[in-house]
């Protein structure tokens, strides 16, 4: 099957109701493109928060939602019948956490492999398809102590399966690449936060416990360091990105990985100080020992990413974690 194209392409966004899709596709509509955003509302968290990002979208006129798994290939293909063709695709939709693919590997293998592949065949029968960006992960670095990581360092021993697939998806990506001429880039991640944050991330937890009165867990003893970038930032990167899609060389298929982080390697204890500060109460820290599948440091070189995007990271933790804050307590009128 190919798709033809209409005159207009619209932008489908995958995960739209997540955190970075949500922003992206905001970013997106407010510089004037169409969005179809789709995502399947998994339970994995609050769904209520997901509604509440995709009650933001519908307010613009130009965005469609639709409630649709992308591991469903007749699902995606009469997606694509009814509201495509899709020229550009930004792919954020995956089962994401580190720590919850101890618990549930199929969901992985699922959303994150499965859901990869059928994007990628619906983008290879698309007429003069232009970018799939896809979101990869930092993790993908796994225990590398040579910092900070670049794409050129090796990324050949993940040490948790989420890291696994999305490694996976890279390798799938260059594969497809080469196949079928897609130009393809993948996105690694560092950690993200910012309004509108996952319920399962750091900064969201710590701030929630704090203003509970309940513990905090801190694991390797306090002894972590991570490349925390805005989500604004993040958001630059993605769409600097989209509109610079990679071309064919001699030797070389359609396909990139970047970096996209702040290029800083923070304390976890400095971040922990400033929700304090923002909140005017104390932690009450409980230290625990590493846990399986998770990483001492991360700390992205993003040299690549600027050179061929123009993208520049600009939001220190200092000036992010009070912007979370101040969402926070008007969200949860705390």
């Amino acid at each position: 099957m190919t798709y033809d194209l209409s005159e207009k392409s619209h932008v489908l966004v995958t995960g739209v109701a997540g955190f970075i899709g949500f922003h992206t596709a905001t970013r997106l509509l407010q510089r004037g493109e169409t969005v179809v955003g789709i995502d399947n509302l998994n339970d994995y968290y609050d769904v209520a928060l997901k509604e509440a990002r995709l009650g933001q979208l519908a307010k613009f006129k130009s965005f469609t939602f639709v409630k649709q798994d992308i591991a469903d290939k007749d699902g995606m293909e009469s997606l694509w019948r009814e509201y495509g063709p899709f020229r550009r695709v930004v792919h954020l939709a995956a089962q994401a956490g580190v720590r919850y693919s101890l618990m549930n590997p199929y969901a992985y293998i699922t959303s994150n492999c499965m859901g990869h592949v059928t994007v990628m065949e619906m983008c290879r029968h698309t007429k003069d398809f232009t970018h799939l960006v896809y979101a990869s992960s930092s993790s993908v670095y796994g225990a590398n102590r040579k910092l900070p990581f670049s794409v050129k360092d090796s990324v050949d021993s993940p040490i948790s399966l989420y890291a696994a697939t999305k490694r996976a998806d890279e390798l799938m990506s260059q594969s497809y690449a080469h196949l079928y001429n897609i130009p393809q880039t993948g996105l690694r991640f560092f950690t993200v936060y910012g309004p509108w944050g996952r319920p399962d991330m750091a900064l969201f937890i710590f701030t929630k416990a704090i203003v509970e009165g309940k513990k905090i867990e801190v694991f390797n003893n306090g002894e972590m360091k991570r490349d925390f970038t805005y989500i604004d930032d993040i958001v630059d990167g993605v769409l600097a990105t989209l509109d610079a899609p990679p071309e064919s060389g001699p030797d070389a298929p359609p396909h990139r990985v970047l970096n996209i982080g702040n290029t800083r390697s923070e304390n976890l204890m400095d971040f922990v100080r400033i929700i304090e500060k923002e909140l005017g109460k104390k932690a009450d820290v409980e230290y625990k020992d590493m846990q399986a599948g998770d990483v001492k440091e991360t700390y992205a070189d993003v040299s690549e990413t600027s050179a061929l995007t123009g993208f520049k990271p600009k939001t220190p933790i200092a000036e992010g974690v009070p912007r979370f804050i101040e969402w926070y307590r008007g969200y949860y009128k705390v």
